[in-house]
């Protein structure tokens, strides 16, 4: 296998895998009877945030991280560098909604722990050369 190969092999990997983390959370919290229902104050009913959804937008976030690291990489010999200072970001800056939004505490632990599991993932498979 070409070191390209083995690089997409990699990427398409840590975008399953954060799919795959993301459900987890979910199921877990599933399990332990943490109901993930968001009011986001914006005068439309609560929202109940289930595993079609959680997967959904793990899998959009993934593809558009990977999408961003290809581009750097085709502008920047650092494009692992700063990618992952813009993975940072993005995983600080995604923790904002559930501080604003009305939830219980063991939903917006939930939630985070999502963030958390899909940067987790994410970032140092991403980073990867292959």
């Amino acid at each position: 296998m070409t070191a390209a190969g083995a690089r997409r092999r990699t990427r398409v990997l840590a975008v399953g895998g954060a799919v795959l983390a993301a459900v987890l959370v979910g199921l877990a919290a599933a399990v332990l009877g943490i109901e993930l229902r968001v009011d986001m104050r914006n005068g439309q009913p609560p929202m109940v945030i289930g595993l079609p959804l959680v997967a959904g937008f793990a899998l959009a976030f993934a593809l558009l991280g990977w999408g961003a690291l290809a581009v750097l990489e085709r502008f920047s010999e650092r494009a692992a560098t700063i990618w992952t200072w813009l993975a940072v970001i993005v995983l600080l800056v995604s923790f904002v909604p559930i501080l604003f939004a009305e939830a219980t505490a063991g939903a917006r632990t939930v939630l985070a722990a999502m963030h958390l599991a899909v940067a987790a993932v994410l970032v140092p498979l991403l980073r990867r050369r292959g």
